[in-house]
C-alpha cells in the first residue's frame, strides 16, 4: 500500500510540473510549401510584430520574437530535418516554464498533418494552475495552426489531438 502511494505521488508531481501536449491540423499544402514558415520567420503570425533570426554562439540558429504584447521571447533551433520536423526550445532564465515545441510534418492524402508537440515544465505555482484550469495548454498551439492555415491560404483548419 505505502509503495502504491508513492507511485502515485509520483505520477501527480509528474502531471503538475512537466507536461505535454498535441495538437495537430491538416492542410491542403505541401510539407515543402508549410516548412518555411514554421522554420523561418514568424512575422507572418498576427501574435509576432517582429522576428529575427541569427546564429547562437555554439553554431545553433536562435529565433528572437517581439510580441504584440510586449513580450520577448527567445529559442534555440535544437534540430531541424526539412521538411519533416523542427524542434525549438524556449531560452531565457527567470522565466516561470520553460520548455519545447516540436514540429512534424506528415504528408496526407489531401496535404500535410502538421503536429505540434508540446513538453513544457511550468515552475510558478500560480501560473501552473492558471495554465492547466483557465488558459489552457492547448491555446498557444491551436493559435499558431490556425495562423499557419491564414497564411496558407485556409481560413478555418479543424485542430485535432
Amino acid at each position: 500500500m505505502k509503495i502504491l502511494l508513492i507511485l502515485l505521488g509520483a505520477i501527480v508531481l509528474l502531471i503538475l510540473f512537466f507536461d505535454v501536449a498535441t495538437r495537430a491540423a491538416t492542410y491542403r499544402a505541401t510539407p515543402e510549401q508549410l516548412f518555411p514558415y514554421i522554420a523561418g520567420l514568424q512575422n507572418w503570425r498576427p501574435d509576432v510584430l517582429h522576428s529575427e533570426l541569427d546564429d547562437g554562439p555554439n553554431g545553433q540558429r536562435i529565433l528572437h520574437e517581439s510580441l504584440r504584447n510586449g513580450t520577448k521571447m527567445t529559442y534555440e533551433i535544437m534540430a531541424s530535418v526539412s521538411p519533416k520536423s523542427l524542434t525549438r526550445r524556449i531560452l531565457g532564465k527567470n522565466l516561470p516554464f520553460d520548455g519545447s515545441w516540436t514540429y512534424t510534418l506528415e504528408p496526407a492524402p489531401n496535404g500535410t498533418i502538421v503536429r505540434i508537440t508540446e513538453d513544457a515544465n511550468v515552475y510558478n505555482p500560480i501560473f501552473r494552475f492558471m495554465s492547466r484550469f483557465i488558459l489552457g495548454y492547448t491555446g498557444t498551439m491551436d493559435k499558431y495552426l490556425q495562423a499557419l492555415g491564414a497564411v496558407t491560404g485556409q481560413q478555418q483548419v479543424t485542430i485535432t489531438n
